[in-house]
């Protein structure tokens, strides 16, 4: 994985007030698509963000061993989460952190427990509608099917069939003549089925069974699983001057690739003066409740141990939290030129108009003028532009893991992101530019 570009040799120093221009050769953007599509589930993203963070010197550390100093990169793995940090030498157990948080998951198509089904001919995946996507983009895809399988002996493996495997088919025009003046009417549990084969009898294990010789394991092997489906169309430039990109889970893996290329540019820059941490979450699409979400222990844990195993008391840690600060980062919503109305009027950001700042005073975003400080500075220092973003009062306000960060362990946060069309569309729409201006602010952020 390419990190964000440094400066040239007559760059400012660290520590000084900002960076010499960025020059765009596109290979961050690159290795952005690479990542995406080599990332088809939250398990296949965290295992693709540790084996970078790897090649750059970090080490896995378990939760079960005990910690003890924990200097340079560690990072815990749990599920579709990572947990990723660098304390350089010499820090004291009381240094604060600042933060990248992000998460790995995107709405999608998953398979539920009894998964064979069918009917009238056709070999059909029983599937669940997991978070909010937009369920006609997911019409007339070919379909690759990827996921952790859970074996019987409590280890897991991943498995990815990446080629067209199944398809949900749309009705005909001439079996619903009011799809174009009515629009199109989905039933999430008739409408949404794939089919895969054909076939009068339903065969039970069969999907199962067939994932079993898709990874090389022994028939009967798998107890358990957690497998969703994706469309296997690799992302691609657009457009006459290739400035746009198109491609999938964009929302939210564009924020976890741009933070591990920071963490990972941070960890071998100037001198720290806090703490640089990554935290990409599973779940957020609903609801972060879960022991991999950022409604869960895991980031306050990994943090408070990482103090503990310098040698700090709760004193410390208390003193680490009250300084540390957090950019959730995460898509927004760019000026659709279709719908400008939907957007607040004096509020458009525009694709290639560098990153995001998000504000919602009812808090569905935690940013606040303290906050917009700290992101201010570090795009000032990476000499890069940012915009706001703001809903119009009129449409409900989504929200992200900022707002749960800062309650759950009061750490000071701010929402920023990439402006990007068809958020939750099997396939959405960035501008080129943007994935490595975000990366270079929230490398100029880490650094402190």
């Amino acid at each position: 994985m390419s990190a964000p570009a440094r400066p040239s040799s007559a760059a400012a120093p660290p520590g000084s007030a900002s960076r010499a221009p960025l020059t765009f050769d596109r290979g961050h953007t690159d290795d952005l698509m690479s990542f995406l599509a080599a990332s088809p589930t939250p398990y296949h993203a965290v295992a693709n963000a540790a084996a970078r963070l790897e090649k750059a010197g970090f080490r896995q550390v378990a939760e079960t061993d005990a910690w003890d100093g924990m200097y340079g990169g560690k990072y815990v793995l749990r599920g579709g989460a990572i947990v990723a940090w660098y304390v350089p030498e010499g820090a004291e157990p009381h240094t604060p952190f600042h933060i990248v948080g992000a998460h790995t998951d995107s709405p999608n198509l998953r398979v539920k427990p009894r998964p064979d089904s069918g009917a009238h001919g056709w070999r059909q995946v029983a599937v669940e509608i997991y978070g909010g996507p937009l369920l006609n983009s997911w019409l007339d895809r070919d379909l690759g099917l990827a996921g952790r399988l859970t074996l019987r002996d409590g280890s897991s493996v991943l498995v990815d069939v990446d080629r067209p495997l199944l398809r949900v088919p749309q009705l005909a025009i001439h079996l619903d003549r009011s799809v174009s003046s009515e629009g199109l009417k989905l039933d999430k549990q008739r409408h949404l089925q794939p089919v895969w084969g054909l076939g009068n009898e339903v065969r039970d294990g069969e999907l199962i069974a067939f994932l079993e010789q898709e990874a090389g394991l022994t028939s009967g092997s798998v107890a358990g699983w957690d497998l969703m489906t994706y469309p296997v169309e690799p992302p691609a430039y657009l457009g006459r001057d290739r400035e746009l990109v198109a491609g999938p889970r964009m929302d939210n893996l564009l924020s976890v690739h741009a933070g591990v290329a920071a963490l990972v540019a941070a960890a071998s820059g100037a001198a720290l003066t806090r703490i640089p941490v990554l935290a990409a979450f599973d779940h957020e699409e609903n609801g972060s409740q879960s022991d991999t979400g950022a409604d869960g222990p895991l980031l306050g844990t990994v943090l408070e141990r990482s103090v503990l195993a310098r040698g700090g008391s709760f004193e410390d840690r208390a003193r680490a939290f009250a300084g540390t600060v957090a950019l959730s980062s995460d898509t927004g919503h760019a000026v659709h030129p279709n719908y400008a109305e939907r957007h607040d009027p004096t509020h458009h950001p525009r694709v290639n108009g560098g990153p995001i700042l998000k504000v919602n005073v009812n808090n569905r975003y935690a940013t606040d003028g303290s906050g917009r400080a700290v992101f201010a500075a570090a795009c000032e220092k990476a000499n890069v532009p940012f915009q706001s973003f703001v809903s119009n009062n009129s449409m409900p306000c989504g929200t992200t893991i900022g707002p749960i960060t800062a309650a759950r362990h009061g750490i000071r946060t701010v929402d920023i992101g990439v402006a990007i069309l068809s958020m939750h569309s099997v396939r959405e729409l960035c501008g080129a530019d943007d994935p490595f201006l975000l990366a270079n602010a929230l490398t100029a952020f880490l650094e402190g």
